[in-house]
């Protein structure tokens, strides 16, 4: 029996937790779940959650994406006594600093390129895995696990080999904020970029790319169907 002092999965404050995770997991699918509800332009569930993301994701989550690269660029060591401090002490002091420095437009550096990134890739992303699980499918049959797991995870891998040289050029024009006139705009950098450091220099990155998006991906797709399942 655990110590009094240990708190019990039954108690409000985590069951408080726990719903405030349910919320945040669940609120993409209420979304989707409305919007079939109250709109007949989607032609399926599928069809509701490219489209929204194509249309409304990209670019509101284009500043989220500036200040991760920013920290995830942040070499210098956490400050110590003496030492000179990290530049950026977290994500909401990025974010002062990009618009203290920048401007609101700093802010969504690189966005552009983030937009074509992604609204090809999710194309691709999904016709892969639709085709891969329809030809290891027998017809008239759902595919099985392992069907989706390997389906998921090229598919992944077929996204992210369409989506790094834009990923590259969407990095590096967000990094360019803290060189003034590093880049005039993404045509610059891409031109640029080829010619300091040749073609290969917009498939860096793609090997632990699809290093992450094979298992991230082939999990993401075996939890989808599981959900399709248990919502049918």
């Amino acid at each position: 029996m655990p110590p009094m002092s240990t708190p019990l999965c039954g108690e409000p404050e985590s069951r408080g937790k726990a719903g405030a995770l349910g919320l945040v997991l669940g609120h993409p699918f209420d979304t989707v779940k409305v919007r079939l509800q109250t709109q007949n332009k989607y032609q399926g569930i599928m069809d509701c959650m490219v489209k929204t993301y194509r249309h409304e994701s990209a670019y509101c989550l284009a500043p989220f994406d500036l200040i991760k690269v920013r920290l995830q660029n942040q070499t210098e060591p956490r400050a110590q006594l003496g030492g000179p401090p990290p530049r950026y002490r977290g994500p909401v002091h990025c974010a002062a600093c990009i618009l203290r420095e920048e401007g609101p437009r700093g802010l969504f550096r690189g966005a552009w390129a983030l937009m074509l990134r992604d609204t090809p890739t999710l194309g691709i992303y999904f016709v892969t895995y639709e085709w891969l699980c329809r030809q290891y499918t027998p017809e008239g049959q759902t595919p099985s696990s392992a069907t989706v797991l390997v389906a998921g995870g090229f598919a992944g891998i077929a996204s992210w080999v369409t989506a790094t040289p834009l990923d590259v050029v969407k990095s590096r024009m967000q990094m360019a904020g803290l060189e003034r006139g590093a880049y005039q705009g993404m045509l610059d950098c891409i031109v640029r970029s080829a010619r300091q450091e040749g073609l290969g220099v917009f498939f860096r990155g793609l090997l632990i790319n699809s290093a992450r998006a094979f298992p991230v991906n082939a999990v993401t797709f075996l939890s989808y169907e599981h959900l399709l399942l248990a919502w049918a």
